[in-house]
């Protein structure tokens, strides 16, 4: 087994392309303006006080009307930013927090102005196509928080949307905070003076990142993977099969095409064609598949058209109950890759997007992995199927290796379990707490 993890990193193609300065678009395609928030609690003065230098009660009394502006863009976004308003709201109950978000910051009183999946954008040609409307909303988020004020702004994950923001309100004496460091080891490592001008701290979810980003004079502190500490160390998988409705002596098979419209427009079909060539080798084995709620009659559209709808039971969402069921996972290249490490589920990582946003990125890229797992693990401990390379005959033979490993080569599976319960362990902090301390620094500074 290896050490520590020491310089880890990849290629999770990031969310939006750097494109050309604000204000060079004019906004466009936003259907309403969003409510904003109580006036009190913007408006009273006392941020734009704290600003100029003056003592505030705002960061003496505990829980008194401090403000957090927050972005989070999809899924994985909204979820840790709704793990970190936990902590926030402990330390500061009385806070309001508005911003772009999600469900999961909604539960937490967060105001979402507008919904996270508006950011759900991945690849250069795809962010084109909404590149306006995207450019947009900043604009205007940037304007109404420039004038009502919040005490700090944290942008969480979505680099190329939260950065530039984080440096127009920097730039205005609020201060910032980015949830998420950029993969500037994997890709594009001249995003570093860009977060350098455009955060005063940075929140890292990756052990060796601080030091990284303290080299090149950008405050950090490791806060521990978020999902490291929602996703348990040893999963009851007799649990959510009965959940589930399936049963322990079952094969499992979990089909993870992707959140987005996009992946589910790249890799359903493959995934789905694959899945009808492990069904006609082993008929026994089962398939199901999570599905984000608003592209579950899509993906069930897909799986129709491929032969397997049948043979597929497709549930809403419970993404983390069908890895913790599954004995192994054809999964898309992204954040949910680690999350089947965190749930000790071997797989396969695959990817396939617009072929000029595939060469784009290819030229951009540092390391010679692509899935998370592989990345922190620093090899191929799981296979990685990319662009053609991830044909649907491909796909079917890496899962059924993986399948006939249970019986004929149990140690493989052993050693993949054991490598992900080192990298758990690292990654395994009170990631809220820390988080919130280190905000809590920064209001004080």
């Amino acid at each position: 087994m290896p050490g520590p993890i020491n310089s880890v990193p990849s290629v999770e193609v990031e969310h939006f392309s750097d494109g050309p300065p604000l204000g060079k678009i004019a906004p466009e395609g936003l259907t309403s303006a969003a409510p904003s928030l109580p006036a009190q609690a913007w408006t009273d003065g006392r941020a734009a006080e704290s600003r100029s230098g003056t003592s505030s009660a705002l960061h003496e009394v505990k829980g008194v009307g401090t403000t957090f502006a927050m972005v989070a863009g999809e899924a994985s976004g909204d979820l840790f930013a709704g793990l970190l308003l936990d902590g926030l709201k402990a330390r500061w109950p009385a806070l309001v927090s508005g911003g772009i978000g999600g469900p999961q910051m909604a539960a937490r009183g967060f105001q979402a102005w507008w919904p996270s999946d508006k950011l759900a954008v991945r690849g250069y040609v795809e962010v084109l196509r909404h590149y306006r409307e995207i450019v947009g909303i900043r604009e205007q988020l940037k304007t109404r928080l420039l004038d009502q004020g919040p005490d700090i702004f944290i942008g969480v994950d979505a680099p190329d949307f939260n950065l530039d923001l984080e440096a127009g309100l920097k730039a205005a004496g609020i201060k910032t905070v980015h949830f998420v460091c950029p993969s500037v080891w994997a890709w594009r490592a001249d995003r570093l003076e860009k977060i350098r001008r455009s955060a005063d701290h940075v929140l890292c979810i990756f052990p060796f990142e601080p030091a990284l980003l303290a080299a090149h004079g950008i405050a950090a502190t490791y806060v521990g993977h978020p999902l490291a500490n929602v996703i348990p160390m040893q999963p009851d998988r007799s649990a959510a099969r009965r959940k589930l409705g399936l049963q322990d002596e079952d094969t499992v098979i979990a089909i993870l095409p992707g959140s987005r419209k996009s992946e589910i427009q790249y890799l359903a079909s493959r995934f789905f064609k694959a899945a009808a060539l492990v069904k006609r080798a082993q008929p026994a084995i089962k398939f199901i598949v999570p599905a984000v709620p608003l592209l579950k009659s899509t993906i069930e559209r897909l799986a129709d058209e491929a032969g397997v709808r049948a043979d597929v039971q497709i549930v809403q969402g419970q993404s983390h109950t069908v890895l913790a069921a599954c004995d192994v996972t054809l999964i898309a290249s992204g954040t949910a890759t680690l999350e089947a490490a965190l749930f000790k589920r071997p797989m396969v990582i695959a990817y396939n997007m617009n072929w000029l946003s595939w060469q784009i990125m290819r030229r951009k890229q540092l390391q010679p992995w692509v899935g998370l797992p592989n990345i922190l693990c620093e090899e191929f401990v799981v296979p990685e199927l990319l662009q053609d390379a991830a044909s649907p005959e491909a796909l079917a033979g890496a899962l059924l290796q993986w399948v006939d490993a249970k019986s004929a080569a149990p140690d493989k599976i052993t050693a993949v379990e054991q490598r992900f319960i080192q990298l758990h362990t690292e990654l395994q902090r009170d990631t809220s707490q820390l988080a919130t301390d280190a905000i809590q620094k920064i209001l004080e500074g």
